[in-house]
């Protein structure tokens, strides 16, 4: 699904919702997960220049999921510890959209080098 354009990251979070709906997330972790993928969108767009975000149904055993993978070919993240720092931004945010949305999924990755863009992936588990 393409992140292009703001248009995407709504239907994005909407596409998203739909997809914690079929997981049967509760109502909390739906919330919480459209939140961070929204995040996501919104920094693939806006300091990755766009990209695209795949998705997929994922089970473990007994456990379901949903995972998703943010990937773009901006400038990259030259310090992910640094960018993973609550209040560090590196535009004008409130510096809260990585590290935020972290602590809203089960699983959160990061691969990034400068000049090489950058993905992320997070999956929330039922």
């Amino acid at each position: 699904m393409p992140v292009r354009s703001e248009n995407d990251i709504v239907a994005a979070r909407q596409f998203v919702r739909k997809l914690s709906q079929q997981a049967k997330f509760s109502l909390v972790d739906q919330t919480k997960f459209v939140t961070a993928a929204s995040e996501i969108a919104r920094n693939t767009l806006v300091y990755g220049g766009g990209g695209d975000m795949h998705w997929e149904m994922v089970s473990e055993g007994a456990r379901t999921g949903v995972r998703l993978r943010f990937d773009d070919q901006g400038p990259g993240i030259p310090d992910i510890g640094l960018a993973l720092t609550d209040g560090w931004t590196s535009g004008k945010g409130l510096g809260l959209g990585l590290s935020g949305s972290k602590r809203l999924v089960n699983e959160f990755d990061v691969r990034s080098a400068p000049g090489q863009g950058t993905s992320v992936t997070i999956a929330r588990w039922k």
